[in-house]
């Protein structure tokens, strides 16, 4: 499981030169949080070059309109290059975390580009195919793993991000915080396909064994060893 990866963002892949064209196509728009950049089954082709801000990547599942967080993007990612390329509906939805600033580049001149550099090109295809295999591997993960170790994983995950990123940060105040996942049971059943109910009592199991400590909108991880291996499957 991975909503973060660990490729280098589409932009800061460019060189100078490259990136100055591809921006030169398109424009830059601002949107509020919770606003939709992109939304699932849209017929829209356009591309967007993240700026400022972080989205979430999301798909709705067959489990009575959970939706799926499948991924994370911030500044200099690639957004909605799939429905760009094939001309299919879009296949999932981009919301914005809090106010995002992005480049929007008609989908017919991102092909274009496309076409005349093959460099960029292979970028786009290096990125299309890590996203897909990672979303493969969440999907497996839902339909093969506890809600518990979906859990433990995730919050793994995000505690080991990076500070600067949208929902983990180092502790602070505390000797024991190893890091502090900044979201609401809500929010983390998205990232894991599970219902808020079920997030709540796998985190009640998670604070019994001194774990977790959880407060307002955040999950402070008291042991990340052990959480590491709740990932896993084992149990204390």
């Amino acid at each position: 499981m991975g909503l973060l990866g660990d490729e280098l963002g589409f932009a800061e892949a460019l060189t100078a030169q490259e990136y100055e064209s591809v921006m030169a196509l398109g424009n830059r728009r601002s949107y509020d949080a919770n606003a939709h950049l992109l939304t699932e089954g849209d017929r829209s082709s356009h591309v967007m070059i993240m700026l400022r801000g972080w989205v979430t990547v999301s798909v709705a599942t067959e489990r009575g309109g959970i939706r799926l967080i499948l991924g994370l993007r911030g500044p200099g990612e690639l957004l909605g290059e799939m429905a760009a390329l094939d001309s299919h509906p879009r296949s999932a939805t981009v919301r914005a975390l809090g106010p995002v600033e992005a480049q929007v580049i008609p989908g017919d001149a991102f092909r274009r580009f496309l076409a005349e550099q093959p460099r960029v090109s292979g970028l786009v295809i290096r990125q299309l195919t890590f996203r897909l295999r990672s979303a493969d591997q969440e999907r497996s993960a839902l339909a093969s793993l506890t809600v518990l170790q979906r859990l433990a994983t995730r919050l793994s995950e995000l505690a080991q991000a990076n500070p600067a990123g949208p929902y983990a940060a180092a502790g602070a105040g505390t000797t024991r915080a190893e890091a502090v996942v900044r979201l609401a049971q809500d929010e983390l059943a998205a990232t894991v396909g599970a219902t808020r109910e079920a997030v709540a009592k796998a985190l009640r199991l998670l604070r019994n064994q001194d774990v977790v400590r959880t407060g307002n909108r955040q999950v402070e991880i008291l042991d990340p060893a052990l959480l590491a291996l709740l990932a896993e499957g084992h149990q204390e």
